[in-house]
């Protein structure tokens, strides 16, 4: 039905969040959501992290498919892709779908001191046809802002600051010019006093440890687990790994999958891995075999069948050794080896060895001239002509073409129009 089956994770953190047992109907979870919810929205002085927490836990089990996968495969099921994918919604979204826009009073206040959403941050990361052929892990050190953990994203050591009187705590200042007669503009800017917080902190109550900046920077490790088949293009998200902001909840990190070209290998349409390999005219006639090295360093005997002729350009495929389907990866697609003939260089045989080789080949199918035509034909010499100066005649010829009919188009514009007038 899914696939690929995941490893089983934990799958009672949801149930810990609301505080309710792994067996609760859907009226237990609504009111355990509810009571938990209310206690900590961020307008109402409670912790944004542990409001998100409980909005993901609800979304989940309160949908029957969700929670039936999460009960079996836990939160990395979801994570995967099963099931639609993990969370979606925004955490206020849901609390205002139980209780409106005026939960707390003053109609539609709620959502105007909603939370913003910081920023994703994409980072490109390149991968080797190796690694996507053998999944791999990656560890990347990445810099990020983190709230400051002494003043706890404060900026001041008692959480002492007033408002910005250069832009009256809005953070953005506006100034006006004209431009012209009775025409004004109006141009709006980050205020530069609060440098867009709306609030002042005097340098004597500033954080030691942020300098009044309510962040810091952190190193963060972040190892990134590229499974077997994955593709290029593909994104790994990190949740909440982005930087942090006061009053924002956290954006995600997200990796973007990048396939570096190989030497010898092409991947193409998904699964399907393609090889080029040079045949002598003697192998591609009587036979061959010759050892490929895999992406895996396995060394595969590849050999004709007895009797078998491989003519130039031939596409010949081996089932179950292309690359791996990610959400399957027991599972490979085909590995295709086009064979290129090199043709002997001319004068190699001498007339003996063509007779020889003639006598083996099926006949010419070209009848013979006898003496009397030969006297009527006039001798000619071959010379060769290599495939890029015949596309440069072509070229040429074409582009002849087209200012021919420019001419044609110009000569019709420049004759003289005659009109009839009606008797």
């Amino acid at each position: 039905m899914f696939g690929r089956v995941p490893k089983k994770s934990d799958n009672t953190k949801f149930y810990e969040v609301l505080g309710v047992p792994k067996s609760a109907s859907q009226d237990e979870l609504k009111k355990a959501y509810k009571k938990a919810a209310i206690k900590n929205h961020p307008d109402k002085g409670g912790d944004p992290e542990k409001f998100k927490e409980l909005a993901h836990a609800y979304e989940v089990l309160s949908d029957p498919e969700k929670r039936e996968i999460y009960d079996q495969y836990g939160e990395d099921a979801l994570k995967e892709g099963m099931g639609g994918g993990g969370s979606s919604h925004n955490p206020f979204d849901i609390f205002e779908s139980f209780f409106g826009g005026g939960a707390f009073g003053g109609g539609g206040s709620s959502r105007g001191r909603r939370q913003k959403r910081g920023e994703d941050v994409v980072h490109a990361l390149k991968v080797s046809l190796e690694e996507l052929y053998n999944g791999t892990t990656k560890k990347l050190s990445l810099s990020r802002n983190a709230i400051c953990s002494k003043c706890k994203g404060k900026g001041s050591k008692s959480g002492a600051s007033s408002r910005c009187y250069g832009c009256q705590g809005t953070g953005m200042k506006i100034t006006t010019r004209q431009i012209g007669l009775g025409m004004i503009q109006q141009m709006q800017h980050v205020c530069p006093e609060c440098r867009g917080s709306g609030e002042m902190i005097s340098d004597r109550d500033r954080c030691p440890q942020c300098k009044g900046n309510k962040v810091t920077q952190e190193k963060k490790v972040l190892e990134v687990h590229i499974e077997k088949g994955m593709r290029d293009g593909q994104k790994i998200t990190f949740e909440g790994q982005a930087d942090e902001a006061p009053d924002t909840i956290t954006g995600d990190i997200v990796f973007v999958l990048e396939q570096k070209k190989h030497p010898k290998f092409d991947r193409r349409f998904g699964d399907e891995l393609y090889v080029d390999h040079k045949l002598s005219l003697t192998e591609a006639l009587c036979g061959f075999q010759f050892a490929l090295t895999h992406l895996d360093g396995r060394q595969l005997l590849i050999k004709s069948n007895p009797g078998e002729v491989v003519k130039p350009g031939q596409y010949k495929a081996i089932n179950d050794e292309g690359m791996p389907h990610h959400q399957r990866p027991f599972m490979k697609g085909k590995l295709v080896i086009q064979f290129h003939v090199i043709f002997p260089e001319s004068g190699v045989f001498s007339p003996e060895q063509c007779r020889k080789i003639e006598s083996v080949l099926p006949m010419r199918p070209s009848k013979h001239l006898t003496d009397m035509e030969l006297d009527d034909c006039e001798e000619t010499t071959l010379h060769d002509v290599s495939a890029e100066e015949v596309k440069r005649r072509k070229e040429q010829r074409q582009h002849r073409h087209r200012e021919a009919y420019d001419e044609d188009d110009d000569d019709d514009e420049s004759a003289p129009r005659v009109q009839c007038a009606q008797q």
